[in-house]
């Protein structure tokens, strides 16, 4: 896999922070105003591209999560998110090469009029809790109402209960979240961010049912605030509906 990594914190010590590496653009936002967008990577090619959010209550774990996901090691030193922080990997999924632009949202409440400002246009999200704390479970319905709301409704979620390494110290059970993902039509998986268990497989499983939709028809890439773009722009043409190709081809005889 072809890693490019921009961790840039949004609205950190009170100024504009521009994120940046070699071989990437750079995502940040400053106070006030819209989301800045990150540039594409000249270097890089990708087949999509695919906006994820990282969303749920503070203290869960989803900086952690992001960090594995990107450098496959446990971020020791982490602190709330201040606003908004973006990571951006390149993964095969299904034989395409899948670029994950992944904005890792705050959750606290202050900012969330700031983070909410980040859901638009977003086709994946992975909405985290905390196994080992029945508050940030109970918080669920809340954050899902958000992204459904302000992203889009078609958003693919999976639900992710982090910290599977404390089972020890569980106080949500994995029936329970799974019959709550069900209810919700969500996809869920337990995860550790300390361990790395699960990490890229929930980042890789919701990218994988956004690329299924968009091969089946169900997603398009081409409507505005669907949260994905082509890479590669010859792909276009292998979702023109066959009706519309057979009418070429006709048109094309004559």
């Amino acid at each position: 896999m072809r890693v490019a990594l921009r961790l840039a914190a949004a609205l950190r010590r009170g100024g504009n922070e521009e994120a940046g590496e070699g071989g990437g653009g750079g995502g940040g936002r400053g106070r006030g105003g819209a989301p800045a967008q990150p540039s594409p990577a000249m270097s890089e090619t990708y087949d999509f591209l695919f906006k994820f959010l990282v969303i749920g209550s503070a203290g869960t774990g989803k900086s952690c999560l992001l960090h594995q996901f990107i450098e496959n090691k446990f971020k020791q030193d982490s602190n709330h998110t201040i606003g908004v922080e973006f990571g951006s990997k390149v993964v095969n999924v299904g034989g395409k090469t899948v670029k994950l632009q992944i904005w890792d949202t705050a959750g606290q409440e202050r900012f969330r009029s700031v983070t909410r400002s980040y859901y638009r246009g977003a086709a994946g999200a992975l909405l985290v809790y905390d196994i080992t704390s029945r508050e940030t479970y109970n918080a669920l319905t809340n954050w899902l109402t958000d992204a459904r709301t302000l992203a889009s409704p078609n958003i693919i979620i999976i639900l992710c209960g982090n910290k599977k390494d404390l089972d020890a110290d569980r106080e949500v059970t994995f029936l329970e979240a799974s019959r709550f993902a069900q209810e919700n039509e969500l996809m869920f998986l337990e995860t550790s961010a300390l361990t790395g268990e699960n990490v890229e497989e929930a980042f890789l499983k919701c990218a994988r049912t956004i690329l299924n939709k968009i091969e089946s028809g169900e997603l398009d890439p081409e409507r505005m605030g669907s949260g994905i773009q082509y890479g590669d722009a010859s792909l276009r043409q292998l979702r023109q509906p066959r009706g519309t190709q057979t009418q070429t081809r006709q048109q094309c005889s004559c």
